[in-house]
């Protein structure tokens, strides 16, 4: 028969407790996670709607960068000799 010899034992326990504690961590954090998941699932799609100044200053920032860059801007940029 095997006999714990208390430094043995100590380590398990230690070893364990690390174990025990780091699943509990995982586990806690999942159920944060799918609580979160179910609270945004639950909520209706028609409450949310864009800020209009947001959408506005988006599409205006589209369209500057949709436009080719005119020809003074290239002229900064090359070497002068």
């Amino acid at each position: 028969m095997l006999k714990l010899t208390p430094i043995c034992s100590t380590q398990l326990l230690s070893s364990s407790l690390t174990l025990v504690s780091g699943l509990l961590a995982v586990l806690s954090v999942n159920v944060v996670i799918v609580f979160y998941i179910y609270l945004a699932l639950k909520e209706p799609l028609a409450k949310h709607e864009p800020d209009s100044g947001f959408v506005a200053e988006a599409k205006a920032s589209m369209k500057q960068i949709a436009q080719p860059e005119s020809e003074e801007s290239h002229q900064g940029c090359d070497k002068q000799e």
